[in-house]
This record gives C-alpha cells, sequence and structure tokens, in this order.
C-alpha cells in the first residue's frame, strides 16, 4: 500500500449507521456489536433497532455478527435556508 493510500484510509472517519437487530438477543448483539468496534448512540430495544458510528472498514465485520440483521449507512439530508433561492 502507498503512502498515499495509507493516508486516506486512516481518514476514512467514522460513519453513522443504523442496526436492524434480532429483538429477542438485543442486549448480546449490542455488546457484540460494541466489540468489533460500534459506538452506540441510541438504542429501540422495542423496535430492534441500533444506531451508532463506526469505523467505514468495519462495516463488513459488523454487518457479520451474529444477530446483525441489516445494516444501513445514516442518511444525511442538508436543507437549503429558508430563504435560499429554488433551484
Amino acid at each position: 500500500m502507498s503512502g498515499d493510500a495509507m493516508g486516506q484510509a486512516a481518514r476514512s472517519g467514522p460513519v453513522g449507521v443504523i442496526l436492524s437487530v434480532d429483538p429477542d438477543r438485543f442486549d448480546q448483539v449490542v455488546e457484540a456489536a460494541r466489540r468489533v468496534g460500534l459506538t452506540v448512540t441510541g438504542e429501540q430495544r422495542i423496535l430492534g433497532a441500533l444506531s451508532g458510528t463506526i469505523p467505514e472498514d468495519r462495516i463488513p465485520v459488523l454487518e457479520a455478527v451474529d444477530g446483525v440483521e441489516s445494516v444501513d449507512r445514516e442518511q444525511i439530508v442538508r436543507l437549503p435556508p429558508p430563504d435560499a433561492p429554488i433551484q
């Protein structure tokens, strides 16, 4: 790996993710997700949903955690200021 590629990998900072997890094993799945690098920012136990941040290159490891049903990136929507011209 070249020095530039290594620098680029180091810059792939944490990304926001939303997980759908097995609600019957919620606590175990949350703990396993933390062990692979997830920083939990929200828990919706009844819905079996979890949100957090994780380095982008760890997403495949997170998806492989037993009890994780899906991993979706958070979508950030930026709205223009109210007085901005219509595009």
